[in-house]
């Protein structure tokens, strides 16, 4: 409903599929962590990847707790969460990488790999967002912080949750569990 009433009002663009890269597999990125250094997407090569974008600052903030309890319950088993601050919904990712990295440690015990600060929507989008979006089946663009993409073992994506879809939801529980079997 949300996501429809904002289109409406033009605030959702679309991604045009033709124009996003022409990546395989979430495997062929490589992005900048949390401290700035180079990393190779295939290093997470046939695992299951939650993909997020994340911000500090935001009503939905409190998610990083379910994305700590889903990474700590099912990594052994496969599951990587990857977390993308960004500051695209009415600022609220407005700090440094490293304060970031300070907030989400303290505040909520992360230990799944965070990464630099990137735009999720827009002209600016980093790529790997925009090829997240076409390779999702629905190629509106993401419509606030927490949006949340399951890629399989083979790099693909195989579905997009809203933010509004808590970590710990059934619908992403069992989801996950498909694609570790």
């Amino acid at each position: 409903m949300i996501s429809a009433l904002l289109s409406l009002l033009g605030c959702v663009g679309k991604i045009d599929p033709m124009t996003a890269p022409q990546n395989e597999t979430i495997y062929d990125f490589v992005q900048k962590d949390i401290d700035g250094k180079e990393v190779k997407l295939d290093k997470f090569s046939g695992q299951v990847l939650l993909v997020v974008n994340v911000a500090s600052k935001c009503g939905l903030t409190p998610q990083y707790e379910g994305l700590q309890k889903l990474y700590t319950e099912y990594k052994d088993k496969g599951l990587t969460v990857l977390g993308f601050p960004a500051n695209n919904f009415m600022g609220q990712e407005p700090g440094t990488n490293e304060e970031i990295k300070t907030f989400c440690s303290t505040k909520y015990n992360v230990s799944f790999p965070m990464f630099s600060k990137v735009s999720v929507k827009g002209d600016d989008i980093e790529p790997l967002f925009k090829w997240l979006i076409a390779n999702s089946g629905r190629n509106d663009e993401i419509e606030w912080n927490f949006a949340k993409f399951l890629v399989g073992k083979d790099g693909k994506v195989i579905a997009r949750f809203g933010p509004r879809t808590k970590p710990d939801d059934p619908e992403i529980i069992q989801a996950i569990e498909k694609a570790l079997k």
